[in-house]
């Protein structure tokens, strides 16, 4: 997708995107994404969304370190992209082997295993969630509610599917729990499929998925929420306290958030 990227731009009309540059890497190797100049505009983000079956395009909005600025980790070298076959991986695999890394060991105090009741085992994959709204329409007010602050720019990169994006260009914001090459994809790729789930916006290490089928009740939201937690384990660990709480939150939420440490 490397020289895909020059490509697809090139085919996008005149003015049809902000002042932006593609960004090469700090190797000197070909640019794997676009970035705008400017913080991006309501309507930015959902016009571009709506474009990318013709232009091939995915947009990001992104942040830095800095909330005003793209600098790090988006401009001086800190991405770092390793190839990789869209789809090979199996998310379901993937989660269960994270999923053996973030339980306690077993001689831990009752309080941590506690902290991920009722699972000890993998409780393997939540099951097909129901769509209550068009996954773009809810991706779409996600991205424009974020736009209304001024602090998001445009990353545009050339993916078959949204959920690729991060592996594509090399963002390691989980680099402290960092799944293998394409992983990340393959994760993102079956909430697409099972949640209606999209790519909106990604920041220093920080992640925001619009959700159109999100669990409808607690039972439904546990097994989400060990996904998550096999996922980002910072969300409960540093924020919830439990996959129970944790997965209060979830029942009926239209965004995904998460952050690692």
């Amino acid at each position: 997708m490397i020289a895909e990227l020059a490509r697809r731009l090139e085919a996008l009309p005149p003015g049809r995107l902000p002042p932006g540059r593609p960004v090469p890497l700090e190797d000197g190797g070909a640019a794997r994404y676009w970035l705008s100049d400017a913080p991006a505009a309501p309507g930015d983000w959902a016009g571009l969304a709506a474009d990318f079956p013709r232009t091939g395009l995915w947009p990001l909005l992104v942040q830095g370190l800095d909330a005003r600025s793209t600098e790090r980790p988006w401009q001086v070298g800190e991405m770092h992209p390793v190839p990789f076959t869209p789809g090979s991986a199996a998310a379901g695999e993937v989660l269960a082997r994270l999923w053996e890394q973030v339980l306690p060991d077993p001689d831990e105090e009752a309080d941590a295993w506690a902290a991920v009741d009722p699972f000890r085992a993998w409780p393997g994959p939540a099951a097909v969630g129901v769509c209550r709204e068009d996954p773009e329409a809810a991706a779409a007010r996600a991205a424009d509610d974020l736009l209304r602050d001024g602090t998001w720019f445009l990353c545009l990169a050339a993916v078959g599917r949204g959920a690729d994006v991060l592996d594509a260009v090399g963002w390691s914001g989980h680099a402290n729990h960092d799944p293998g090459p394409g992983e990340t994809s393959a994760v993102l790729r079956s909430w697409e499929e099972r949640f209606g789930a999209r790519l909106v916006a990604a920041g220093f290490d920080t992640v925001l998925l619009s959700v159109a089928a999100p669990p409808r009740g607690l039972d439904e939201a546990l097994r989400v929420a060990a996904e998550h937690h096999a996922f980002c384990p910072d969300n409960v660990g540093q924020g919830s306290g439990s996959l129970r709480e944790y997965a209060q939150e979830l029942v009926g939420n239209a965004e995904w958030a998460f952050w690692w440490d």
